[in-house]
């Protein structure tokens, strides 16, 4: 009777195996102390978070040399220069030091560490998972974003700050208050939350914000941006987000199009060609 009863299970076991069991196993097994801890979510977080930005900082610093790479340039006549990168780069690191990193260590130390589940998520319900999460952030955002741009004083004492440059670069991702990068960080932790998403889905989603939102500010549309990758400009991508930059009242959705289209605040996006400057709207 246990013979078989143990044969039932594993054959369940067996029958929703995912294509990603293999990859959650070799993680699980192998860095368990280091996925259980609540510090690993913040951790993993600021070093992708920097890995995206380093990635696109040689376009941000010598694309206008680069003729193949300057043509993709959506502000052809802008170019970040060492004072901005050295004011977001201290930003940042103030940001860091003074929120992310106590609020990680908090965690550290309240929170019990994590278990980790046996079965890995299949694949179907990952897509979705980290769709429902990009959703369901996406309309947090859209919803936080319209009201601090409608409102002068929520606008001027907590979103100004991300404004001061309207042509975006990599690093001026996260050129925030505290106060929008703690609203920020707490939605994209808490949505898989709410959503009851596998730790995978989760880590998934986690990276894949991060990457967008650094490639929203990159100042480039290449052929592979996200905005590319769905029909009917469903996907915002840099140009939507750059013409935010340039016409703050439009464009407040982080990823997708389909709130601003849904609330008449889609702005349609154009590259501002060689030898014109941009005219930035109040």
């Amino acid at each position: 009777f246990i013979k078989l009863n143990d044969s039932d299970w594993l054959s369940r076991y067996y029958a929703r195996k995912s294509v990603l069991q293999p990859v959650w196993d070799h993680l699980r097994l192998n860095y368990t102390d280091l996925l259980r801890s609540p510090l690993f979510p913040v951790v993993f977080n600021v070093a992708f978070y920097l890995f995206c930005c380093l990635c696109y900082m040689p376009c941000n610093l010598l694309g206008k040399r680069w003729a193949f790479v300057h043509r993709y340039k959506i502000q052809k006549n802008t170019q970040p220069t060492r004072t901005n990168f050295a004011k977001c780069f201290w930003l940042t690191a103030y940001n860091h030091c003074v929120l992310i990193f106590p609020a990680g260590a908090a965690q550290w130390y309240w929170r019990p560490p994590i278990p980790l589940p046996e079965l890995a998520p299949n694949l179907g319900d990952l897509m979705m998972g980290v769709v429902g999460c990009l959703l369901l952030f996406d309309f947090q955002y859209f919803v936080w974003h319209m009201v601090h741009h409608k409102f002068r004083w929520l606008y001027k004492t907590f979103h100004a700050v991300h404004h001061e440059f309207m042509s975006p670069f990599s690093w001026s991702t996260q050129y925030l208050g505290c106060w929008e990068l703690f609203v920020v960080g707490a939605w994209t932790t808490i949505d898989p939350v709410l959503l009851q998403c596998h730790l995978l889905t989760t880590w998934i989603f986690m990276a894949f914000h991060v990457y967008t939102s650094v490639e929203q500010h990159c100042g480039y549309d290449f052929p592979w941006s996200t905005r590319h990758w769905l029909p009917l400009g469903l996907f915002g991508g840099s140009l939507h987000h750059d013409m935010h930059h340039q016409k703050p009242m439009s464009n407040f959705a982080p990823h997708f199009s389909h709130m601003d289209k849904l609330f008449g605040t889609f702005s349609e996006c154009v590259r501002i060609p060689e030898g014109e400057k941009p005219v930035q709207e109040t």
